[in-house]
């Protein structure tokens, strides 16, 4: 399997939240799009008109409804679904994912110091191939990140313009992910 490093082509990804963005990320220049809508039932179809558009896919588990937080839903998603990988907070499903042989990235919401210290060594315990940190507006916090982790760090939530993506990135982010269609096209 690919480092999740080498995946990485355009600097923005587009994280389609809503299905009427679907078509958006489909012809923008994001390679990567990470999927934060859908059910039991659109998932794969969403899956597979990116795929067929070129783009690398994560699904982001914690946002699909219907979705349990157990073994068998991860080994259903890698077999009928198979997107590159997924998203989540949730550790446990981050093993789960890598023994199924789905990239990774581990969800950290950093509120306060606590939770970076905590969701870091969380991070090294169930070894992720990225972590996704929210908000992503916190250019010395990534930069910080990039020193006590050897993960890769993509900054994502609250980006709303080209230089707040260029923040994040110029701190030592891989890559932003970002829910405004209008910056999916950015030659980043």
């Amino acid at each position: 399997m690919n480092n999740i490093t080498d995946l990485v082509q355009s600097q923005v990804i587009a994280s389609v939240k809503k299905e009427d963005d679907l078509e958006k990320a489909i012809h923008s220049k994001s390679n990567i799009a990470f999927i934060l809508t859908g059910d039991l039932i659109t998932t794969k179809n969403y899956i597979d008109q990116l795929k067929q558009a070129g783009k690398i896919t994560f699904v982001h588990i914690d946002f699909i409804e219907g979705l349990s937080n157990t073994k068998s839903a991860i080994q259903y998603i890698a077999k009928k679904w198979n997107p590159t990988g997924i998203i989540t907070t949730k550790s446990n499903l981050i093993k789960y994912a890598n023994e199924e042989n789905l990239m990774t990235i581990q969800r950290l919401f950093l509120i306060d110091w606590n939770a970076l210290k905590k969701g870091i060594d969380i991070a090294h315990s169930c070894k992720p191939d990225a972590i996704e940190v929210l908000p992503g507006l916190m250019s010395s916090i990534i930069d910080e990140l990039t020193r006590m982790t050897y993960l890769p760090i993509i900054a994502g939530g609250l980006i709303s313009n080209e230089e707040e993506i260029l923040s994040g990135l110029k701190a030592g982010a891989l890559a932003v992910s970002s829910g405004n269609p209008n910056l999916w096209n950015l030659d980043l």
